[in-house]
């Protein structure tokens, strides 16, 4: 069996009865489940529909997503995330650019980069060392002043855990960034990339060897490993081209909110929900999420 699942901004909710009744009609799905009215429902189907992207394609043309994935095990018991743009609204490195007077050059390697155009460690190199000489004191300035967490976070790493899943932050960015929201969110751990200091100074280097797109993918292994699950077990979200490696191993890989050529190579895009879209995906109720 399969479940269709379509979802839309919370912060707007605007998913359509008579749409979804339309399209399980259409489908010939099964009885239609309300995880949060107006905001997302889901239907059974005995196999995926021929249409399924032509029917994608509109609905996003309508700020709904559309999601088709077989039942059995879509409940995960670990969930793999990325940092920057995921679980926060922000680059971090973009951010620390500003602060440095050099924004507007990091953003576009960052943007490249992102979008697969550039290669991870070659770019993150080049970006750190345009930091070069800026006060350690200014990331928590950016941390206070700057950073903003995703709408949907808290939920979505409370409920999984008190199901008894396990969440790991792992991240291309740095640390001083990941230890924090790791610590606002309840992660279980996080990874990330280490900015390098002298004498309360930014040395413009990052200490090696880089957590790329790799790197996220061995974590997805040894954590998993260490755990006793499988790769199935996981729900991964990301949103740039270091994260497609962890997006093709994990059970459910989440695009979201992603580069069009990352969500292009992703079965599974969020573009129009947040967060809470990884618990409507595995087949949560509002009711269900744990309170934060």
């Amino acid at each position: 069996m399969y479940v269709a699942t379509l979802l839309t901004n919370p912060a707007a909710p605007s998913l359509d009865h008579a749409l979804i009744e339309s399209l399980r009609n259409a489908w010939v799905g099964e009885d239609i489940v309300w995880l949060n009215p107006d905001v997302a429902a889901e239907f059974s189907l005995s196999d995926t529909p021929d249409n399924c992207w032509d029917v994608w394609a509109d609905l996003q043309q309508m700020g709904v997503d559309l999601v088709v994935q077989p039942t059995d095990g879509r409940r995960k018991k670990m969930l793999l995330a990325d940092m920057d743009s995921t679980m926060i609204q922000q680059e971090c490195i973009d951010e620390l650019a500003d602060e440095a007077g050099v924004g507007n050059r990091v953003k576009d390697i960052t943007a490249r980069a992102m979008n697969g155009e550039l290669d991870f460690e070659g770019a993150l190199i080049e970006r750190v060392g345009l930091l070069k000489g800026l006060d350690a004191t200014v990331i928590d300035k950016v941390l206070s002043t700057r950073i903003t967490l995703m709408p949907g976070g808290r939920e979505l790493v409370a409920t999984m855990r008190a199901a008894g899943g396990y969440a790991a932050l792992v991240s291309g960015g740095f640390t001083a960034f990941t230890a924090r929201v790791a610590d606002l969110l309840g992660f279980d751990e996080n990874r990330a990339n280490t900015l390098l200091t002298e004498n309360g100074k930014l040395t413009g280097d990052v200490q090696r060897p880089i957590l790329g797109r790799q790197a996220k993918v061995e974590s997805l292994e040894r954590i998993t490993t260490h755990l006793g699950l499988s790769e199935a077990d996981v729900i991964a979200v990301g949103d740039g081209a270091n994260d497609l490696g962890m997006l093709g191993r994990a059970g459910t890989g989440v695009a979201l909110h992603a580069k069009p050529s990352v969500a292009a190579q992703c079965d599974v895009r969020v573009n129009h929900g947040d967060l809470t879209a990884l618990l409507y995906l595995q087949g949560y109720a509002r009711e269900e999420f744990a309170v934060t």
